[in-house]
Parts: structure tokens; C-alpha cells; sequence
């Protein structure tokens, strides 16, 4: 493997047996499996337990546009896996610790597209806390808004052929750069597509956490 001059991570095999290390570009080039840190944050309000999902920027290279993870990112070959909380922060603006979120163990990941391979050992951490939306900070070049969408309502439009829309709500940047509130009828188009697996063993485990 070459190693590239800016970000490297660890490489692994599916199994998770360390290879190595290689660039950023390497790995998605050639489709090495590397590790991820996947925050989620779900809260309860009034009886209903609703998932935080973050706007990528429409400057993003990957997936412009759409909802995604609470907070997600790649780990680098001299990290460990809880230094990856420093995305919460970076990306949301949230400070929390590793202490206080929950381990819920490693999802793989694999999408491959034309020009793009992603394998991904990702560890998932949950926090349950009602955070109002006013509260986070975006990293503007990475993210553009936050919305709460239903679990229920999440499962059903992504597994269930009868629903097909969901209304959501949340805020996010207009064309001035402030914060505007916003309600949106959403589909499946509109998430970033994570395999069919991967949102079902995720948010199953998320569901049984807080049960």
C-alpha cells in the first residue's frame, strides 16, 4: 500500500484483522475496510422517541444534500476508537464525552459505487438526550441543518411499502446563513442510502437500548 501524505487510516480485513495503513484515497479507491466513528442522538418528547439526523452540505463530495448519521466520521491510523467523539463536536457543536454515550458495538458497511468503495468497521455509540435544535452549532462546510425524525416513522417509510412519505422538522441554513425554521415531507431519496442491513441492525439496537 502507498501511504498518502495527508489522512491515513488503519486497514483491516472484513474479518477485522489489521492489513496496514493507507490514504484516504487509497482506501476508497481500492476498497480497503477501514473504522468509523457513528454518533447517533435520539431523544424522547412527549412519549415519541425521535432520531437527530444532520442536512450534508451541498458542497459535500459524497451524498450532497441529504440526511444522514447524527454525527459520523472516519477514524485516523493514530487514533483510538473514542477519540472519534471529536466529530460530534466538530461537526454539531455538541461537547459530550465518551463516558456518557453507549457502546452499541461494530456495524460493517459496505457501498460501492462508480468512482467510490466504502468498507466500513463502524463503531456506533447512542446518547439519549432532548437537545434543542437551536443549541447546535453546524460546521458549515460539512453540515447545513439538523431535523428529528420519528424511529416509528423511519422504520416504516424505509421497510414498509405502504409508507412512502414522513413529515419531519428541523432547522437549517437559508441562502442568507441564518437558521431557519423548516417543515419537510420527505422520501427514502432523501436519506443517504445506507444499505437495507445496516439502518435495520443499527436502529434495532438503537430501539432496544431505550426500550
Amino acid at each position: 500500500m502507498v501511504v498518502g501524505e495527508l489522512e491515513q487510516f488503519k486497514v483491516f480485513t472484513k474479518q477485522r484483522e489489521y492489513v496496514g495503513i493507507a490514504s484516504r484515497e487509497e482506501v476508497h479507491q481500492k476498497g480497503y475496510w477501514h473504522e468509523t466513528f457513528h454518533f447517533w442522538l435520539v431523544a424522547e418528547i412527549e412519549g415519541e422517541n425521535y432520531l437527530y439526523f444532520q442536512l450534508r452540505s451541498e458542497d459535500k463530495k459524497d451524498y450532497p444534500g441529504l440526511l444522514d448519521i447524527t454525527a459520523a466520521g472516519h477514524l485516523l491510523h493514530n487514533e483510538n476508537i473514542e477519540d472519534g467523539i471529536r466529530e460530534v463536536k466538530e461537526e454539531i457543536g455538541l461537547t459530550v464525552a465518551i463516558e456518557e454515550l453507549n457502546y452499541l458495538g461494530v456495524f460493517p458497511y459496505e457501498k460501492v459505487l462508480e468512482d467510490f468503495i466504502d468498507k466500513e468497521h463502524a463503531h456506533v455509540f447512542l446518547l439519549k438526550r432532548v437537545i434543542p435544535l437551536q443549541e447546535f452549532t453546524l460546521q458549515q462546510e460539512e453540515v447545513s441543518g439538523m431535523y428529528l425524525v420519528p424511529i416509528d416513522g423511519f422504520m416504516d417509510l424505509w421497510f414498509k411499502d405502504y409508507q412512502d412519505t414522513i413529515l419531519i422538522e428541523g432547522l437549517f441554513e437559508n441562502k442568507e446563513g441564518k437558521m431557519e425554521a423548516s417543515k419537510w415531507k420527505i422520501n427514502k431519496a432523501n436519506f443517504v442510502p445506507h444499505s437495507d442491513d445496516f439502518y435495520r441492525d443499527v436502529l434495532n439496537a438503537i430501539i432496544n437500548k431505550i426500550s
